[in-house]
């Protein structure tokens, strides 16, 4: 809200934590998972969807957007599933309950 206030260009960008927050407790993280995240979600970007995390889960990459953009990307699905497979998922799932943020810590007790 404050920089909105303050008129700041950026004001409406969708907030953006680090990479390593895609990727669930266990798996090792290195350099190629998170480019390969950061490729898959800059390309669902780039089709106009606001808000967008790819969670890696391996070999699948689940997408969790607003559910607003379901619509999109679902419009989208041939274009989504040739990249995403071409960066190394096997499977792909969009994720119903939409984005949210911390959904890799429903698994912690």
């Amino acid at each position: 809200m404050l920089s909105r206030k303050l008129g700041l260009p950026t004001w409406d960008k969708p907030s953006l934590a680090c990479l390593a927050s895609r990727v669930p407790y266990g798996i090792s993280l290195t350099r190629e998972i998170l480019e390969r995240i950061n490729q898959a979600e800059e390309f669902i970007l780039s089709l106009g969807i606001g808000q967008v995390r790819v969670r890696h889960h391996r070999e699948i990459g689940r997408i969790e957007v607003e559910p607003a953009d379901m619509e999109k990307v679902i419009y989208h699905r041939e274009k989504i599933g040739a990249k995403l497979k071409a960066l190394g998922y096997t499977y792909l799932v969009l994720d119903l309950e939409g984005y949210r943020p911390g959904s890799l810590n429903l698994v912690l007790n």
